[in-house]
């Protein structure tokens, strides 16, 4: 068969073709093929017609087979990407959308299509680029605001990925993934009334997506602010949240319900829909044993946030004859004090915020981590596809998420007897590594700032018992509030110190307390300060009241080393038994009660018997540099001791077993 002849034939299978005579089309372009293995054009045309006929993987090898050859055409290209798209061969796909877009030139589609390769490769500057590129070709197209949108968030520029969903919906009002988007986008603008809407708007449009889609944001702007007269509007819909397995992030459980069974099958349906164990870098080859264990640690934390306040002298005190550090930071790139400090505590800092989830486990894997610490689990910014691919031979969870991940890649979770005991062991897909005192690192080195501050100027009574609590307002659920309206009825003259973190917040808490019978007045608001000014503040204060079940954390720390003791109810999760385990620690058990009965009771005891409190604040002050909790020094060794551990039992080929480090 000659050039013309071919030519010919292919002109009447594509003839066949768009009438659909797919058997006669075929017939002609596989007797090409026959003479012509290699020929491009009867290749990709036989592809079109094998994949109409839902026979797609013949029509991959076909456009494969068709891109080999000079005469490929930049459909077949982009045919052919699309195909590695669908089978999330993303490097595949960008390598043919950019030869599509080198032979055809700047098309729609092709730049889409790279953009959504680009951004599936965590190539986030560059897919921004090639969506903006097919804005300027298509500014109608939905889509592709919508994904810029995506881009956007995952840059953390939220205003300009507000504004793309906001784009997105005025061409398609009822595109329910984009008010979805809005309502997430919102709320990390914490503009939480707003996401609110935009969540409810969703839901209008696509119901069913409850089931599929993460609307643990709607409740985190529920109970952030402090809407509970709309939770229980919404009754059936947070109860509908937290049944349903599919996509629900556990986080937002923790608040609402003190039973680790529930935050174990949410923990194992959330990693099953979302982080499974992928093996895109193969199985991970048993390593010798080495003269230091190289530890690595990943967080978008390493900055002025809680979790660097309690890390940073741990960081400075491992030893480093013993241990080589790394930390691997996707959080943001600022040059603040405790960045500055971690940066300098460590052996290596790797900023990897622009690298995918699969770049960075490859990095971990290539500088022979050997032992992985995620300090941020299922918490905002938390990143467990990095694990989900094996960074590192050993992988522990550490203090960001108090529970278990759910995760058969996470190996160990630390804790300690307090947080969870023997009972509760089965409550936990990890291993547990139980250290002897608390689970929590701290800083010996915290500063507390000497200003002076006065009641007035923060608007606290000059008389009058003081109680407070600085957790954030999305712990602060309803029962624990009418707990305290009834301390407060009991207490005369007494006043309730908040965290102001939104005004809705302070606004519906006010609202909340004149319905149980509590005048504004007797509740004190006040913003975010300096760390070591909010520690400072703390000496006004009286009596600290923790939220239950998800105590406070840091800020039960902070409490103590300002020396304002700490009153807690223990529950049965791990987030709700950390005040117990950092008082145990401290040395003062007493603390620590069972049932809200017993906490209102020895709350009012305390405002009450003034020698009675006295004495525990002076325990508190003479426990703060002889107790355990805040000597870094013995935490770190500890801490290493359970490394050590965790090495061995690799090296020796062991199976995972709980691991107790002993005094």
């Amino acid at each position: 068969m000659n050039s013309n002849e071919t030519n010919q034939s292919i002109t009447l299978a594509e003839y066949y073709f768009r009438n659909n005579n797919y058997p006669f089309a075929s017939a002609i372009l596989k007797k090409i093929i026959e003479v012509d293995f290699s020929n491009s054009k009867a290749n990709e045309l036989l592809a079109y017609v094998e994949s109409n006929q839902g026979n797609h993987e013949l029509a991959h090898q076909l456009l494969m087979r068709a891109c080999q050859g000079k005469q490929a055409s930049a459909n077949a290209f982009y045919y052919l990407g699309s195909s590695f798209l669908k089978k999330n061969q993303f490097q595949e796909a960008k390598d043919c959308f950019t030869k599509a877009l080198d032979k055809a030139g700047d098309f729609f589609e092709g730049l889409h299509d790279l953009a959504t390769a680009c951004a599936s490769l965590g190539e986030k500057e560059d897919a921004l680029l090639w969506y903006q590129k097919a804005l300027i070709l298509k500014n109608d197209s939905y889509e592709v605001f919508y994904n810029l949108g995506k881009i956007f968030d995952t840059l953390k520029y939220h205003d300009k990925a507000l504004d793309a969903y906001e784009h997105a919906i005025k061409l398609k009002p009822d595109f329910a993934e984009a008010w979805f988007n809005k309502g997430c986008a919102l709320n990390d603008l914490k503009r939480y009334p707003e996401a609110i809407e935009a969540f409810r708007k969703a839901i209008n449009i696509q119901p069913e997506t409850i089931s599929d889609w993460d609307y643990g944001g709607m409740l985190f702007a529920l109970t952030t602010t402090c809407s509970w007269a709309d939770l229980s509007k919404n009754e059936d819909l947070i109860q509908g949240l937290l049944r349903h397995k599919k996509g629900f992030n556990p986080f937002f459980s923790l608040a609402f319900i003190d039973d680790p069974v529930f935050h174990k099958q949410e923990a194992l349906s959330f990693v099953q829909d979302k982080f499974h164990q992928k093996d895109g870098l193969g199985k991970l080859p048993r390593r010798s044993k080495k003269d230091k264990i190289r530890i690595g640690y990943f967080s978008a934390d390493f900055h002025n946030h809680a979790t660097a306040y309690l890390i940073a002298e741990m960081l400075e005190l491992h030893d480093k004859e013993r241990y080589e550090i790394h930390a691997f930071s996707f959080g943001p790139d600022v040059c603040d004090a405790m960045r500055q400090r971690c940066v300098s505590a460590v052996d290596h800092f790797h900023d990897v915020t622009k690298l995918s989830d699969e770049a960075i486990a490859k990095l971990a894997r290539d500088l022979e981590v050997d032992i992985a610490i995620d300090l941020k689990g299922h918490t905002q910014d938390g990143r467990m596809g990095i694990f989900a691919l094996r960074a590192a031979p050993i992988q522990i969870g550490y203090l960001g998420y108090p529970g278990t991940s759910g995760a058969d890649y996470i190996d160990y979770l630390v804790a300690d007897p307090i947080l969870i005991p023997d009972a509760n062991q089965i409550f936990y897909t990890e291993k547990i590594i139980f250290l002897p005192n608390s689970y929590q690192a701290n800083d010996s080195k915290r500063a507390i700032s000497k200003k002076m501050f006065t009641k007035t100027e923060l608007g606290l009574p000059e008389k009058g018992f003081i109680f407070c609590c600085f957790n954030a307002s999305y712990k602060i659920s309803p029962s624990t509030f009418d707990g305290w309206c009834r301390i407060l009825k009991k207490v005369e003259g007494s006043v309730l110190w908040l965290f102001e973190g939104n005004p809705t917040a302070k606004e519906n808490l006010i609202k909340e307390a004149a319905t149980r019978g509590i005048e504004s007045h007797r509740l004190v608001f006040s913003g975010h300060i300096e760390n070591s000014e909010h520690l400072a503040r703390q000496s006004l204060a009286d009596l600290f009241l923790d939220t239950f079940p998800y105590n406070a954390h840091t800020t039960s720390s902070d409490a103590l080393w300002a020396g304002l003791p700490v009153l807690t109810l223990a529950g049965q999760s791990f987030a709700s038994r950390v005040s117990a385990s950092l008082l145990t620690a401290i040395g003062l058990p007493e603390l620590i009660t069972q049932t809200q009965e017993e906490y209102e009771n020895l709350a009012i005891e305390l405002a009450t018997n003034s020698e009675k409190l006295s004495g525990i604040k002076n325990q508190l002050k003479a426990n703060l540099l002889t107790e355990p909790l805040f000597n870094t020094q013995l935490f770190t060794r500890h801490l290493e001791a359970a490394y050590a551990q965790a090495y061995q039992r690799y090296q020796d080929n062991l199976s995972l077993g709980n691991i107790y480090v002993k005094l």
